[in-house]
């Protein structure tokens, strides 16, 4: 699995939560490994994403909310296809 993706999160966000979920679902059609992290563990990430997030970060393009199934899809079939 070469796509690598990053989200950016905290605990207790429903958004967060939704967002994982979806990506989770886009698993099988576009293979990616994802990392997620939590904003709220780094000051500077906190600073940077708080009000933002979920934030889905591939190869440099960010996406931040609100991540629909249709924005998420829509950047890892870009991401797919580069």
């Amino acid at each position: 699995m070469s796509l690598r993706a990053t989200l950016y999160a905290k605990p207790g966000c429903h958004l967060c939560e939704q967002a994982l979920g979806e990506l989770e679902r886009l698993r099988r059609r576009y293979p990616h490994e994802l990392q997620v992290v939590d904003i709220s563990a780094d000051a500077e990430l906190t600073r940077r994403y708080g009000e933002r997030i979920p934030v889905l970060n591939i190869a440099g393009h960010e996406s931040e909310a609100p991540l629909s199934a249709a924005v998420l899809e829509r950047a890892l079939r870009r991401a797919n296809a580069s």
